[in-house]
């Protein structure tokens, strides 16, 4: 039964200070380039024959890191791209929680219901998942490499859990879910494989999510 992982990308420069990405690219941190080198030692005693990547160069580095000790090439999938955080991008979270204090709440507390100014909701990011899934064939075992969003959306959707329980998944930089996959079914094996960020893990409660 092929096995799909679904990884977030390592860490940022943005993610340290607390600052929103969503389609803004900021680099890898050094922390983020182990990470992403640290998830290589987990993957490496399954067959994995494909890396498919959001487009962004946070997760084409992390993937083409990891892709180096496979001999693979990096796929790039449009479709896996971050939410769109709209006018929030590039500004800092705390300042946002100031400044935008009605939405930053409801962000935090009831993400189903908001949609970004010129930007996307949770609901928009579930549509784009639900048609990659819907072209993509686990014939093979299968990274994809992308964004806190997309994989928390990808855990909600594949566990029919609903969307208000976006926030309940563990989620970190340079860790992955875990699913054996059929033509029909999904399987969760493991939330978030993370033993390999020994010394590694950042803390995603200072990041701008």
């Amino acid at each position: 039964m092929p096995s799909v992982f679904i990884a977030r990308h390592g860490e940022t420069t943005w993610n340290i200070t607390g600052r929103y990405q969503g389609r803004l690219e900021s680099p890898l941190s050094p922390l983020g380039i182990a990470q992403a080198r640290a998830m290589a030692e987990p993957l490496a005693s399954h067959p994995l024959k494909r890396i498919i990547s959001s487009p962004l160069r946070r997760c084409v580095d992390t993937a083409e890191i990891v892709a180096r000790h496979f001999g693979l090439a990096v796929e790039k999938e449009p479709l896996l791209i971050e939410i769109a955080h709209g006018t929030w991008e590039g500004r800092y979270r705390d300042e946002l929680a100031a400044n935008d204090p009605e939405r930053y709440r409801q962000w935090r507390h009831e993400p189903e219901v908001v949609k970004f100014e010129n930007g996307e909701s949770i609901r928009d990011v579930l549509e784009r998942w639900r048609r990659f899934v819907s072209d993509f064939v686990a014939r093979d075992d299968t990274l994809l490499v992308t964004h806190d969003a997309v994989v928390r959306v990808a855990l909600v959707d594949r566990l029919k859990r609903p969307l208000s329980e976006f926030w309940k998944a563990r989620v970190l930089n340079g860790g992955f879910a875990w699913f054996q996959v059929t033509t029909t079914n999904w399987k969760l094996v493991e939330e978030c494989v993370s033993d390999h960020l020994t010394g590694l893990v950042a803390d995603p409660s200072t990041q701008a999510l």
